[in-house]
């Protein structure tokens, strides 16, 4: 593990992602360019180096309540393709806030890629809210590449908040969530994205509702400009008692395109599952009465965006 190797360029992408000031507050380990270089553990949550792959092992005791857990990842050099396996076990009742997330800063000409897999896997009661960020910059025309996989494992009573957002700079995603429910838990999703150029953003959710009274709340919000493409796939499959609801509300300018897909399969006589999608361009009347209060409407467009985003 290297020491003191946070540098100005990484001070603001840990800032962008995880509003990196000072050291984070409770258990942490910041990876930069392929490599830990600082950990912090506390007596109730461990962090293990993997020996078989690339990643970490976190462990959280039960009965832990309202500790954070940073793990930021950051990349500076261009041309690295890093790829990492992050496990989570969350002890029985435990309830803990984990931040996430990855800044890549690029001045080059070859790409820079990170793919971030993680697991979580609660026990009975757990409770996890989970914030994860991705951003990108840098003057060279690399591509600055995230594909995130989450998978979400729920044993009963237990329930996780996830929230996801694309703040820009990203030329490529693919997003990927996947979760399975047992009984008595609840998985909400928040996921906001942002593109523009020629970038291009892939969504894709596949939920399994296997316990009785299982629910998941998916939302997606996001804003395509330019030439940009995003495609927004929502599968969930009801298998026994339980409630779902998708939705994907999307704006559009310029030349972009937005595809949204949903896929609800009821496989249970008592499976409630709902999706709801609206895609389209920013109503002509709220640029008016922004422009009312004296913005242009370049000013207005912008208002209207960040707070859709917000």
């Amino acid at each position: 593990m290297e020491e003191n190797k946070i540098n100005e360029t990484d001070k603001k992408l840990l800032n962008e992602i995880t509003n990196y000031d000072e050291i984070p507050q409770g258990a942490y380990n910041i990876r930069k360019n392929g490599q830990g270089i600082e950990r912090r553990t506390t007596e109730n949550v461990n962090i293990i180096t993997k020996k078989d792959k690339p990643g970490i092992s976190i462990y959280v005791k039960e009965n832990t309540k309202f500790e954070f857990i940073h793990i930021p990842v950051i990349i500076t050099e261009s041309g690295l393709n890093d790829l990492v396996y992050n496990d989570f076990y969350i002890g029985k009742n435990a309830n803990v806030i984990i931040v996430a997330g990855c800044g890549i800063h690029n001045d080059h000409h070859k790409n820079s890629q990170h793919d971030g897999i993680h697991r979580f896997y609660l026990e009975e009661g757990a409770k996890v809210k989970y914030v994860e960020k991705h951003y990108g910059e840098g003057k060279g025309d690399g591509q600055r590449i995230l594909n995130p996989v989450t998978e979400v494992y729920l044993k009963e009573g237990s329930s996780m908040e996830m929230e996801s957002a694309q703040i820009k700079g990203v030329d490529s995603t693919i997003r990927e969530t996947k979760g399975e429910l047992a009984a008595n838990t609840n998985f909400v999703v928040t996921e906001k994205i942002m593109t523009n150029g020629t970038q291009i953003a892939k969504t894709i959710f596949d939920v399994k509702l296997n316990g009785e009274n299982a629910s998941t709340h998916v939302t997606s919000r996001s804003v395509a400009t330019e030439d940009s493409k995003q495609e927004f796939t929502s599968k969930i499959y009801g298998n026994s008692k339980c409630f779902a609801h998708s939705e994907c509300d999307a704006i559009i300018k310029d030349n972009a395109r937005v595809i949204a897909t949903p896929e609800i399969t009821a496989n249970n006589v008592d499976a409630n599952l709902i999706h709801e999608a609206a895609i389209g361009k920013i109503a002509g009347d709220q640029i008016i009465k922004l422009k009312t209060l004296g913005l242009s409407e370049e000013e207005a467009e912008n208002e209207i965006i960040n707070g859709f985003l917000r």
